[in-house]
């Protein structure tokens, strides 16, 4: 995760001013702005194994929305449940234009994630919320500075239990830990099963650490790590296949993003997973601190990606929702950065 300077004092500001009154979701009015190219000054579409199918970058004058770490898209990518790194649910409708493309965000609202005694936390390092992932109505939620899973009613979240954690805490770094969590489909190899993958918590070997829910230590299993990239989202696919969306920031303006399509079967405890690269992107396209990912079919049977960015709080970086098409007859080999 990037940090903006004095974001975390805001953030904290923000949760001590909340009461109990806080905790009920209220609305806020976001403003948009069309993205109908993913090159900047090109009308290309095509990247890698996805086509481009549009976008919008957005905006509160509610300082609670920033750091959008995580997104699932729900009623066939009608509304969305998101969370942020500062500690808020954030959901709402996308807006779309007659042939489906996405124009903006619309009913939107905002409520604190509460912790388990009921109450928004008081601490930045317990609202560090990075990961979200949906089973069925239940919403599992992972946070990285105080490192744990929990689950909550995804439509009426009220205070989490906790989810076992089978990562031993002390192998996970404070700013680079639990960052993805995703469930499998029933009908894949996992059987439905959820996974987490660290950010950049490795192990000996120096790839990253992370594990099959449900089989405690016996469920660990590693990601190849490439030394310039971060994990920060995933989501899998019908048939079982996991996407690794993963960000690069080398400094301002040497900043990318890519997405590792790992094969379904090779899932599975003690493995190393790695797979090809099916897109990238860098600072030559509509890009910023890309944190996360989900996917979806919609109503013509299309596999649609859509990934999201975190703005750190940040004047200088902008909250971003791109939308993307899975094409079935492209290479699934790309350009792979080490």
């Amino acid at each position: 995760m990037i940090r903006a300077p004095l974001r975390a004092a805001c953030a904290l500001l923000a949760l001590l001013t909340l009461g109990p009154a806080g905790a009920e979701p209220s609305e806020t009015v976001v403003t948009s702005q069309p993205i109908t190219r993913f090159r900047i000054g090109s009308d290309e579409t095509r990247f890698g194994a996805l086509d481009y199918i549009g976008g919008f970058s957005y905006r509160s004058s509610d300082r609670r929305l920033e750091g959008v770490s995580s997104i699932r898209l729900r009623e066939g990518g009608r509304r969305f449940l998101a969370v942020t790194d500062t500690g808020y649910w954030f959901r709402g409708a996308i807006r779309r234009d007659a042939d489906g493309k996405p124009l903006g965000i619309d009913s939107a609202q905002i409520a604190p994630i509460l912790d388990r005694s009921g109450r928004p936390p008081a601490r930045k390092g317990d609202a560090d919320a990075e990961g979200l992932a949906l089973d069925d109505s239940r919403a599992l939620v992972s946070f990285e500075r105080d490192a744990r899973i929990e689950r909550f009613d995804a439509d009426a979240p009220g205070r989490g239990s906790p989810v076992a954690m089978p990562i031993p805490r002390r192998e996970l770094r404070s700013n680079g830990g639990l960052e993805t969590i995703a469930v499998s489909p029933a009908s894949s190899p996992l059987k439905g099963a959820a996974i987490i993958v660290a950010e950049n918590s490795i192990d000996a070997e120096g790839n990253l650490l992370a594990a099959i829910l449900g089989l405690g230590a016996k469920g660990l299993f590693s990601v190849r790590h490439d030394k310039v990239w971060s994990a920060t989202d995933g989501a899998f696919l019908d048939n079982g296949d996991f996407l690794l969306l993963e960000r690069r920031y080398e400094g301002f303006g040497r900043i990318g993003m890519r997405i590792r399509r790992i094969d379904a079967n090779a899932i599975r405890p003690g493995a190393l997973v790695d797979g090809p690269v099916i897109m990238e992107a860098d600072f030559g396209n509509e890009i910023d601190n890309m944190e996360g990912l989900d996917v979806w079919t919609n109503a013509r049977g299309e596999t649609i990606l859509a990934v999201v960015s975190d703005d750190n709080g940040s004047f200088f970086q902008r909250n971003l929702y791109l939308e993307f098409r899975l094409r079935d007859d492209a290479p699934t080999e790309a350009s792979r950065t080490p």
